[in-house]
């Protein structure tokens, strides 16, 4: 099955999130540092799933740690490494996304990357971090695809710039809000900084446009797992605290787009600084947050939109997912007056 219609993002379907500018490319690699690579793992109906990595140049032989704030919106889910990024408020590798069963060879395969990498000669402990949803509707989440060259091929390949989103990398297979799901990323400006997101889409509820609902069809199909993975990177000069907050917000985004919040859902937000970030500059008052909340609720918003409107319908292991009809979203909103007629 094919569309018929282009994936276009949000912005170039004439919706628009919030007044806040965005970066160059509303990207989360607007973030200074900060790069995504993607491997798409695909064998037609049977598998489709992959690999998203994201990796902030600032980690390295020099600074061995980036401060992160973490929220669990719904703790249904397999996220590796959470429980010392809690702990301590900080990452200590790249962040990496997959499927369910397969978030665990990946953790081992980033252990080895960045143990080979400078500065770890000595190494004798590391947090791998690892997020995942389960893409079992569209792949066959039991065979673990997904090899270390995967994750080597999409740390190493990862860059900045444009990031490819839809039916790509960790959303090759995934489901949300009964269309089919993916990667989707955004950016804002906000008092000097950036905040840029990342989202892996794979949750139930009806798709909200604009406070617009857009039920699928009564036979859309559920998603295996119900979950999402949001990644946020930002220069403000955040403490792990502040990160904290601004994870929770991020969460708090789904439900604007029409997350259900189901109780088998793996809801995550990781968010981490980039230098300038905390521990150059000194963090900024709680009081003075209100902007970077409402960047970050924009951006994750828009980024979770990306990841619809980008992708394209998929026959897969268990069923098919449908892309969003643009057509009929755009229609939708100049009924309820959301957008221009």
């Amino acid at each position: 099955m094919t569309d018929a219609q282009e994936p276009r993002r949000a912005r170039e379907l004439g919706i628009v999130v919030g007044s806040l500018p965005t970066g160059p490319h509303n990207a989360l690699t607007d973030v200074p540092g900060v790069r995504v690579g993607h491997t798409t793992v695909a064998d037609p109906p049977r598998l489709h799933t992959g690999v998203t990595a994201i990796v902030p140049d600032a980690l390295g032989p020099g600074r061995r740690s980036l401060p992160c704030g973490l929220f669990v919106g719904n703790g249904f889910g397999k996220l590796v490494g959470a429980t010392q990024l809690a702990e301590l408020g900080a990452i200590e590798t790249p962040v990496l996304l997959t499927a369910t069963l397969s978030a665990f060879r990946a953790a081992d395969a980033l252990v080895t990357h960045v143990l080979a990498g400078p500065g770890h000669e000595a190494t004798r402990t590391l947090n791998p971090v690892v997020g995942e949803t389960n893409d079992g509707l569209l792949s066959d989440v039991r065979a673990r695809p997904v090899t270390e060259a995967h994750v080597f091929a999409a740390l190493d390949g990862a860059t900045g710039g444009p990031v490819a989103e839809g039916c790509v990398g960790a959303g090759t297979g995934t489901t949300a809000l009964g269309f089919k799901g993916g990667i989707g990323t955004a950016s804002r400006l906000v008092e000097g900084w950036t905040v840029g997101v990342l989202v892996q889409s794979n949750f139930s509820g009806t798709l909200t446009v604009r406070g617009v609902p857009i039920p699928a069809d009564d036979a859309a199909p559920v998603p295996e797992g119900n979950s999402c993975m949001i990644v946020l990177a930002t220069d403000a000069p955040l403490d792990a605290r502040q990160l904290g907050r601004v994870a929770r917000r991020a969460v708090f985004a789904m439900a604007r787009v029409g997350s259900d919040f189901a109780g088998g859902s793996g809801d995550y937000a990781l968010a981490f600084g980039v230098p300038g970030g905390a521990g150059d500059t000194p963090p900024p008052d709680d009081a003075a947050l209100d902007p970077v909340f409402r960047a970050t609720m924009d951006a994750v918003e828009e980024a979770l939109l990306n990841s619809l409107f980008t992708a394209t319908t998929t026959v897969g292991h268990r069923g098919t997912a449908v892309a969003v009809p643009h057509e009929r979203v755009l229609r939708r909103l100049r009924e309820a007056g959301a957008i221009p007629r």
